[in-house]
């Protein structure tokens, strides 16, 4: 009766220690259920948020955007180029081809054809910022600049101001060559440089 008592004694601290055993494992389990679920939280209320990195360079990008769409863009420089004009050989032209004009008066120093003088021979105008650029034959040493009185400024070449004649209604045309107009007498000029008074 006794050992059969002691027996049935272990057995009941057997089933207790395998009840606190089983116990103990769940506190485990969900303790560590508990600390995933944490971690869980964290990462999806933003303590840990994989975006963050990704909002802050889209915040970055739009901060450059925004500085780049404030920038100004350079002036495009005025190109001078030469042509052929029958009578006149080799002078200098503007982009569109249209014969640039010297005015006697300028003495290869200063603009003095303005007001409705510039109206029939308007200058050969410099915008901000940009430079007048030689293409072929023409020497981009002797291109410059000096200030319009009227505003801005007027490309030169070899100190002279340059100008486009209104009755010019056609590239390779030159009718200004030569005339005795607006207080003085408009040349063409050569890319060398040298003012050209013959009459075509």
């Amino acid at each position: 009766m006794t050992a059969h008592k002691s027996c049935w004694l272990l057995a009941v601290a057997a089933a207790a220690a395998l009840i606190a055993g089983c116990g103990s494992s769940e506190k485990k389990a969900a303790a560590s259920t508990s600390t995933s679920s944490s971690a869980y939280a964290k990462a999806t209320t933003g303590a840990y948020a994989p975006t963050y990195a990704t909002t802050t360079s889209a915040s970055s990008m739009t901060k450059a955007a925004a500085a780049a769409s404030k920038t100004t863009a350079a002036p495009a420089g005025v190109r001078i180029a030469t042509a052929s004009v029958s009578g006149l050989g080799k002078v200098l032209v503007d982009s569109s081809g249209r014969t640039l004009y010297t005015f006697s008066p300028d003495n290869a120093s200063k603009v003095t054809c303005t007001s409705s003088c510039a109206a029939v021979w308007p200058p050969l105008k410099l915008e901000a910022g940009a430079k007048p650029v030689a293409t072929g034959v023409v020497k981009q040493s002797l291109l410059g600049s000096d200030p319009d009185p009227e505003g801005g400024s007027v490309v030169t070449y070899k100190g002279w101001p340059l100008y486009t004649y209104v009755a010019d209604s056609a590239a390779g045309m030159a009718s200004g060559q030569a005339l005795p107009l607006n207080g003085g007498i408009w040349y063409v000029i050569a890319p060398s440089g040298e003012i050209i008074t013959k009459k075509p």
